[in-house]
């Protein structure tokens, strides 16, 4: 039911991201005066839709994007002549620009209003720290499993007697001085094998010893805790702050992203995908049944409410940036189509030539549709990748 509960979260707010990109194109669109003729959420077969002034609003069957259909768009539509001054083809570059980015544009406000919200509301959290939080009573039956059984068997860190509280210094030898550390350093240890864990509680420092298991669907070993995590909450100008610092990180948390999807790609389904660059990427299935986990996960509401505004909030900021890459058919790649258009003006103009026009997107079609179809295949192995060889967030 927590896995339910987490899917239902998260495909709400993708889906109202997704509205919001298109409202975006939308609400830019109106303001410059072009003409757009529809406006619906989903894609296929029409369930409901309403005519409010020159624009049919509606929502389709298929809940897996949405559109808004501003006239003229490429020089490849037909547009009626009275209506040619209102189509976006027709609009200054700068306007063009502006309608093309607006999508992006609404990702990152979205992703902004959540993260203040989050850090006036909840706090920021302080968790670097080795010391535990939560103790997991078992061993999960897989990777999407958020709750425990009577069959399955205690925890390794519940057999250990490790405790909430207790500070973790050293795993099997190595020093560990954050959870990153930590976490780590269990991946790296194989299931079934022994470690000695030195733990510092109640102002003494002991030796745990446990006996890793495995978690079927996930490389590496399974310890079972999670960390403490204190929430201070911010004022709003500390709120303004970090929510910059965040905006900072995925940005370039996202270019990295993109620049080692190549290397990524063969390692999504290698044994040990978790340690590699393959882990670092995911799909909007691993995004849902990690906000799944984090549901049904024996933690506080503070760690539940940031990690699901932490997760939309980085979607909606990857996906922005991803989306003014310049390239057909992302918005970034129309948007060069038209500043190309309007520095060749530019260079017409100061040889005395008249404007060449609108670049001749037949031209573009086979570029524009092999890019296509080398976004869909990603998209596709991730997907393949997250259910048979997912990473998960548990440690």
């Amino acid at each position: 039911m927590s896995l339910l509960i987490g899917w239902v979260i998260f495909i709400t707010a993708l889906l109202i991201s997704i509205t919001l990109h298109e409202g975006g194109h939308l609400i830019a669109a109106k303001r410059f005066g072009m003409k757009a003729t529809q406006f619906f959420a989903g894609f296929g077969p029409t369930l409901w839709s309403t005519q409010k002034g020159e624009t049919e609003y509606g929502i389709k069957a298929v809940p897996l994007g949405g559109f808004v259909k501003i006239i003229g768009m490429t020089s490849l539509e037909d547009v009626d002549p009275e209506d040619e001054p209102r189509s976006l083809r027709s609009k200054p570059g700068w306007q063009r620009v502006i309608v093309l980015a607006a999508g992006s544009a609404m990702h990152f406000a979205l992703a902004a209003v959540l993260l203040f919200g989050l850090f006036i509301g909840v706090g920021l959290a302080n968790q670097n720290t080795t010391k535990i939080g939560t103790v997991d009573s078992c061993v999960p039956a897989s990777v999407s499993a958020v709750s425990c059984s009577p069959a399955e068997p205690r925890s390794p860190a519940r057999l250990a007697g490790l405790q909430t509280g207790d500070k973790i210094v050293a795993f099997a030898g190595t020093p560990v001085h954050s959870w990153n550390d930590l976490a780590a350093a269990i991946r790296g240890r194989p299931a079934g094998g022994e470690a000695i864990i030195a733990v510092q509680r109640h102002g003494k420092l002991v030796d745990v010893r446990a006996k890793l298991a495995a978690i079927k669907g996930r490389s590496g070993a399974f310890l079972g805790i999670s960390p403490a995590v204190v929430y201070n909450k911010l004022n709003p100008v500390q709120a303004v702050r970090s929510t910059g610092s965040f905006f900072g990180t995925v940005v370039s948390g996202s270019a990295a992203v993109i620049t080692e999807l190549p290397k990524a790609i063969p390692k999504l389904f290698a044994h040990n995908r978790a340690s590699t660059a393959g882990g670092k990427v995911t799909s909007i299935v691993g995004a849902g049944n990690d906000t799944g986990q984090v549901i049904g996960a024996d933690i506080g509401w503070q760690q539940k409410v940031a990690f699901v505004v932490l997760i939309i909030a980085s979607l909606n900021v990857f996906v922005g940036i991803f989306n003014l890459l310049p390239l057909l058919p992302l918005d970034g790649g129309h948007i060069a189509v038209v500043l190309y258009e309007r520095a060749r003006a530019y260079v017409a103009r100061l040889r005395g030539r008249a404007d060449p026009g609108l670049v001749d997107m037949r031209k573009l079609i086979p570029v524009s549709f092999g890019i296509f179809a080398v976004i869909v295949f990603i998209g596709l192995m991730l997907i393949m990748a997250d259910l048979v060889n997912p990473v998960s967030i548990i440690q």
